[in-house]
Order: C-alpha cells, then structure tokens, then sequence
C-alpha cells in the first residue's frame, strides 16, 4: 500500500552538500520542508563521501553563507584545529561534519529528514512536478509538492523529471569556450566517449602510525600498476600527507595516478542498479589497493583507518559511504555559466565579469573561486588560467554564479541546489567545490522559500529580493558579490554588499568597492583555535611569497594569510623587518597561517 502526503512546501532529493543546505536554508527561510537521501549520511561530499579538505572559498572574504558557518563550526568541532595536509587550508574527521549538519537538520522544527530513501517516480502536469514517488523501509510513498529541488550530486531527478539537462562534453563550437575541444576532436577521439564525465574517486582512509616517515623516500620501490607513477611528482611522504586530517587520519583521494577511477562511468548513469553496484565494487577494491601499496612502499607508514560508522550497506570503516562524484547531469538552466564568466578580467587579483541580465539587472546569487579543476586519465587537460598570488600563496580569481543558473529553463517549479546547477562541462571544473555547492544550495532554499511566501514560480521571484535574503540570513548571511577587501567578519560587511549591489559601478575590476575603503585595513581578524605568537624577521622574495625567519633560532617558515588586511600590510613590507604576528603552525604545509598583527 502506498502512503500518500500532500502539499509538502518544499520537497529536497538527495544527499548532496547543497542537499542539505538547500533544506535547512528552506526551513530556516519559514517554508516546511522535507529533505530525503538515498543513504544514512546528509552531508554528500563533505561527510559522507569523505572529501574532508575543502577546495575553494578559502579566503576570509568568500568564507560566507552556510559554507562560512560550516567551517567555524568545524574549528569548533575539531580541538587540534585544521590546519593538517598541503592540498587544504582545512582539514577535518567526516564524523565531525556529519555531526555538525544532523545537529543543524536536527534544530530546525520546520524540516523533516528522510534517511535511505529510493526514488521511484517524479509526476508531473504539464510544466509542474505535482508529486515524487519514493520507496522508504519497503513501503511506497507518494509525496505531493510544491516545489522541489534537487540536491543530488548526480542530478538524478531531472531524467525521472523529464526535465532537459546535458551530459558530457560541449564543442567549442558551443560556445566559444577557451579549453573547450573542437567538434572535430569530439567526433573522431574516442577518449571523449571512454571518459564522457570527470573521473570520480571512492575515498579511503588511512591513518598513519607516526609523525614521520621512517623509510627514506628517494629509495623506496617503485609502486606496482597501475600506481607505477603516482608518487613521482611529489614523491612519498607528500603523496600520503596531501589529505591529512585530525588525529592522523588520511583522505586518499590522489588524482595522479591514484585512486581516481576512470572506467565506463556511463554505468552510473544508466539506470541499471546491477552495473552501478558492479561500478562501486570496481572503485572500491581500486582505492582499497592504492591503500595497499602505499602501506607497503612507506613500511606501514599508513594503513586503513576507521572514519565511518559501520551501519547496514557501509562498506568497511575506512571506506567513504559514497563515492566522490565531480559530475553528472547538468540541469538546462534559464542560464548556463560557461567557462568565460569564470575568467578574471586581467591578470592579478581581479573579479570576472558580473552576471547581469537583459534588462540589466545584476544576477549574482554566490561567490566561487577555484581555479578550475578537471580530472581524467592522462595528462592534465590544459585550462585557461585564472590563479593569482595572493597572501603568500596561489588562489583562484573569483567569479559569480547567476540565480538563473539554478532554476529549470521548462520545469517551472524546479531547482538545482548542487553539482547539478546550469554549467557547461568545462566550467564545472571550478563550479564542483564544496564551499561553492554549500551557498548554492543556500539560495536555492532560500529562493524556493521566497517564492512560496510571494505566490511566484521560481523563475519570476526578483533575484534583489532572494539576494537580500541572503545578505540579511540571522545565522549564516551569504555574500551575493566578491569583494576582495572585504572579509565576512568585518562590520561594515552586509553594508558593502548592499552598496555594490544597489550600484554595481562601484565595484572595480579588483573586487574593491569604490569611496567606501575607510577602516577596511584597520580591521583584524578574530581568534581562531590554536593560534599563537611568532616573532621573527620578515623575508619577502619581491615574487609574492614571504618567509619568517624565527627570532628563537628556530629556522624559517613559509608564511600565508587569508585575511585581506594582513595581505595588504605583507605587501608593504620591507625585506628584514622584525614582526609580531599571530597564526597556526601547519608543518605538513609547510606553512604558517597568519591571521592578524600582535598588539
């Protein structure tokens, strides 16, 4: 027998990292609202699927919205801090973010979570979806909505939907991207149709049994295949440390020559329940012997360590409970991002250009600024650049993604809150990252909130009013524009979002906000756990990077920030002076994080 329920406000699948944002930001926005996910786990990439240091979004201005308030928590959650590995400022147990997000769904009384849910059928009336059908602890249940959104990293609503979406890769043909490949190259190449998505990875765990490597790297043996080469660009000790978490624990979620797997992925898409499973055995036992070798080639170094709890369907304990998708289908948006909004306006720390719409209206809803990223077997696929020097170190230029981007070009009562927003190929390469998906997952919520409470499609809510929303949110207010001046904990924050959005002229190339600079520089940084001081000599190279040689004898130290005062106030220093600054050791970096001037 099938349970029927009608008139849920906002109906959320999936267990994405914008899955759960989306939810809560819907609930915590007045719309009651019912989140469902396919496994026991809420938080997608950033928990369940175990990709525990977070790329993007790293610098204190774009630290905002939910992803913002996720990562204070996370300082709060972890007591050794996060600073762990090289490839992430942050770094965290999956057990840790988990926790944080069940406790938020949990406080929510207008949310309703649904744990280990198959999604059957999506009904629709002509341009509405009217009801999901899902099947939970055996029993069929037919679910009336309003408006639904999908949350999933694979967008796996739209087909059941019939909602248009693509999959794969586009021409430059297209739409005149720079990295995009000719039409020819997709025809005649069969790489194209052997790798039609990224490479995804099933994350393994392990935990290393000491502080240090006990073999010398330069002599150890070279791996076995298909891992021959997976050490040769960093070499052992780096190879294993890049994804360090709290604790010892390591995420092995290696691109080159690692675990990424990248054979017949079509099998996911398929719907064909046998050749998915066949799939996630085939990326299981893979990670499972990159594990192996590296434990052999370091002399137990690393061996399996245990992350996950061990519930019905969970693999092992050192095993992701879900695989760490980079792509899937791509909803057909009333705006797809392509690669070129994504590309800063001139070299250095500059902004790409603002989204506006025909009737001029800007449109920007988040704030991204990874690099662009794409994973497949062979060489890495040449990518227009859009990195700067910035605080000592190398980020992404940001960028903006559009409301449209998430909205149903035919559906009219449908949203994307994760991977699965309106983006070409060659742009999810940097629209993917944790940060960026957690605040796109924000105002995909908050919209579909506002568009109930304005008895409006989605498509017809006025994206000032959804921005404002998220400027103004009580627990976790989301920046719609980068300013680069501007970090999330400066008073005059929500102010200059405001003013550049009212009069987006006063927003320079360099993400600075025109007359309105006063008290910027002035402002420093709160604490953070496991902060200290250092004092020392400062030691520019005149190329962007600092050192601080320690006035203890203690050697030198690379030196970062991620605070835009520090940066400014680094770079006017002069090579030698004597500085008192206050930050976080990271000797797996190696790096000190500095985050303000001691008083």
């Amino acid at each position: 027998m099938t349970q029927v329920i009608d008139a849920i406000d906002v109906l959320v699948w999936g267990g994405g990292s914008g899955g759960v944002a989306a939810a809560l930001q819907a609930a915590r926005s007045g719309a009651d609202t019912l989140l469902l996910t396919p496994g026991s786990w809420l938080g997608g990439m950033v928990s369940a699927a175990g990709v525990c240091c977070p790329d993007g979004n790293e610098l204190s201005p774009w630290q905002t919205g939910i992803w913002g308030a996720f990562l204070r928590a996370l300082e709060q959650a972890e007591p050794a801090g996060l600073d762990h590995n090289w490839v992430s400022c942050f770094g965290y147990r999956p057990a840790s973010a988990e926790a944080i997000l069940q406790g938020w769904v949990s406080a929510e009384p207008r949310l309703q979570w649904w744990s280990d849910c198959r999604l059957l059928e999506v009904e629709r009336q002509g341009a509405r979806i009217t009801a999901v059908q899902i099947e939970r602890q055996g029993r069929g249940q037919r679910l009336g909505c309003k408006v639904v959104i999908d949350g999933s990293d694979r967008g796996d609503l739209l087909p059941l939907a019939a909602a248009p979406f693509r999959f794969g890769w586009e021409a430059e043909e297209c739409w005149s991207e720079p990295s995009a490949p000719a039409q020819q190259r997709l025809d005649s190449d069969p790489f194209f149709q052997d790798q039609p998505v990224q490479s995804p990875t099933w994350v393994v765990i392990g935990q290393l049994t000491s502080d240090t490597l006990a073999v010398d790297p330069a002599a150890t043996k070279a791996l076995p295949a298909p891992f021959t080469q997976a050490c040769e660009a960093f070499g052992l000790e780096r190879t294993i440390s890049y994804g360090r978490l709290p604790g010892g624990l390591v995420m092995l979620n290696w691109p080159l020559h690692g675990n990424d797997w990248h054979g017949q992925l079509e099998r996911a898409f398929s719907g064909d329940d046998a050749a998915e499973a066949a799939l996630n055995r085939e990326m299981q036992a893979h990670s499972l012997s990159f594990a192996s070798v590296l434990k052999e080639a370091s002399d137990g170094w690393i061996k399996l360590g245990a992350a996950f709890p061990q519930q019905a369907g969970s693999p092992a304990p050192w095993l992701a409970a879900m695989p760490y998708w980079r792509e899937g289908r791509r909803l057909v948006g009333l705006h797809t991002v392509i690669e070129q909004e994504l590309l800063p306006q001139s070299i250095g720390a500059t902004i790409a250009p603002l989204p506006f719409d025909a009737a001029g209206v800007l449109q920007s809803i988040a704030v991204g600024n990874y690099a662009n990223d794409h994973h497949y077997p062979g060489p890495d696929w040449p990518l227009a650049p859009k990195s700067c020097r910035w605080g000592g170190r190398w980020s992404g230029t940001p960028f903006c993604v559009p409301y449209g981007a998430l909205v149903s070009a035919e559906v009219e009562n449908l949203l994307a809150a994760d991977k699965a927003f309106s983006t070409s190929h060659m742009a999810n390469g940097a629209t993917r990252l944790q940060p960026l998906i957690l605040n796109i997952g924000q105002a995909a919520g908050a919209a579909a909130a506002l568009s109930l409470r304005q008895s409006c499609p989605p498509a017809a809510l006025p994206v000032r009013l959804l921005q404002e929303a998220l400027i103004s949110d009580p627990q976790a207010p989301a920046g719609p524009l980068p300013l680069w001046d501007t970090p999330w904990h400066h008073p005059a924050w929500a102010e200059r979002q405001r003013a550049a959005l009212n009069d987006p002229g006063l927003l320079a190339p360099d993400g600075s906000l025109a007359g309105t600079a006063a008290g910027l520089q002035v402002h420093q940084a709160p604490p953070a756990t496991g902060e200290r001081l250092w004092q020392g000599e400062l030691r520019p190279d005149g190329e962007g990077a600092y050192h601080l040689q320690l006035a203890d004898g203690g050697g030198s130290w690379p030196l970062i920030t991620l605070e835009p005062a520090l940066h400014q106030w680094l770079a006017n220093q002069e090579r030698g002076r004597p500085v008192a600054l206050i930050g976080c050791a990271n000797p797996w970096g190696p790096w000190l994080r500095v985050s303000r001037l001691a008083r």
